[in-house]
């Protein structure tokens, strides 16, 4: 693959670097974590739902993320689970269009700046 002139690579850059920027501030709501979805039993012994597993009560939604540096649990409402998904999917994205915006970001250094041998 023959390699791009410096000023070619630096509009393709900045166009990447552009795009990444649009997509970030069209996110709302970002949240790290892991949202779970769970079926439970009671403490009922002479409940159903302890001998049949479709009989189990729920969805509860629980939500797992990093606080303080440990590792913290809570139940979510279904509203709340909802706006919790949306907001972990953009998160995720999020982290992937800034380690884009990093990695273009060197190549306008190398392109702009070329280093000296």
């Amino acid at each position: 693959m023959p390699r791009l002139s410096p000023e070619k690579a630096l509009l393709q850059a900045h166009a990447r670097i552009s795009s990444a920027r649009k997509d970030l501030a069209a996110m709302d709501y970002l949240c790290s974590g892991t949202l779970l979805k769970r079926m439970m039993k009671c403490g009922k012994a002479s409940c159903r739902c302890q001998q049949d597993p479709a009989a189990r009560h729920g969805p509860y939604y629980e939500w797992g993320h990093m606080q303080g540096g440990k590792l913290v649990h809570r139940y979510v409402s279904p509203e709340q689970a909802n706006v919790l998904q949306q907001a972990i999917t953009n998160y995720r994205s999020a982290q992937k269009l800034l380690r884009t915006w990093e990695s273009q970001t060197e190549r306008v250094l190398d392109a702009r700046y070329p280093r000296k041998r």
